[in-house]
């Protein structure tokens, strides 16, 4: 299997980005992240945002002073993101987990690395893959934060049912240590209906 080729976890997203646009757009970061923001850095640091999206995520942590590296496989998000979120703090680039060719090519370190609804795209074998290259790409006392979701899959998707417990112990496994393990709701209504929740997680490094 190429690992660099673009994923089947993105399935669906393009076909449907004129519609998921405004949705990621309608929820602002504070909120979206409430859970995790007294764990982000104040100072300028290096930020990696892998599926960025429409770079909601990006443009927060761009107008707090951070660098970021925002990744998106889906061609359709990135023109989005660049167009509604300009920032010469943020840059774009096309790579994908569990892979993370590009990535780990420029030999960087980052001090948040952040994964977004992206993890549950994953498989087995891909999340197995996956978890020692987002550690090779923390700087020390860095920070990986997760959110997973659960709940129906959307049709046309391709997502798992991926439990805090099992992500915890895989990232265990790695010489991660959870300083965060939470549930919350849905803020979108079309989830709330469809009761989704989510398991907000945040790591690092043990010692």
């Amino acid at each position: 299997m190429n690992r660099n080729s673009h994923s089947s976890g993105t399935q669906g997203y393009a076909e449907h980005a004129e519609v998921l646009i405004p949705q990621y757009e309608s929820i602002p970061f504070t909120k979206r992240h409430e859970v995790v923001l007294h764990l982000l850095p104040t100072g300028p640091s290096r930020i990696l945002d892998i599926g960025a999206g429409t770079g909601v995520d990006a443009a927060w942590f761009a107008e707090q002073g951070h660098s970021v590296l925002a990744v998106e496989p889906t061609a359709e998000f990135r023109t989005a993101a660049m167009r509604l979120h300009p920032s010469p703090l943020i840059e774009w680039l096309d790579d994908v987990l569990p892979g993370l060719d590009k990535v780990l090519a420029r030999g960087q370190c980052f001090d948040v690395v952040m994964l977004s609804a992206v993890w549950m795209h994953l498989d087995e074998e891909e999340r197995r893959a996956g978890m020692p290259r987002l550690v090779s790409l923390l700087a020390p006392g860095g920070l990986i934060l997760m959110s997973l979701r659960h709940g129906p899959i959307p049709t046309g998707r391709r997502m798992f049912e991926v439990s805090g417990i099992e992500t915890i112990e895989l990232a265990r496994q790695h010489g991660l240590k959870a300083v965060l393990s939470t549930q919350t709701g849905s803020l979108l209504p079309g989830n709330v209906a469809a009761d989704v929740t989510w398991t907000r997680l945040a790591f690092r490094m043990e010692g």
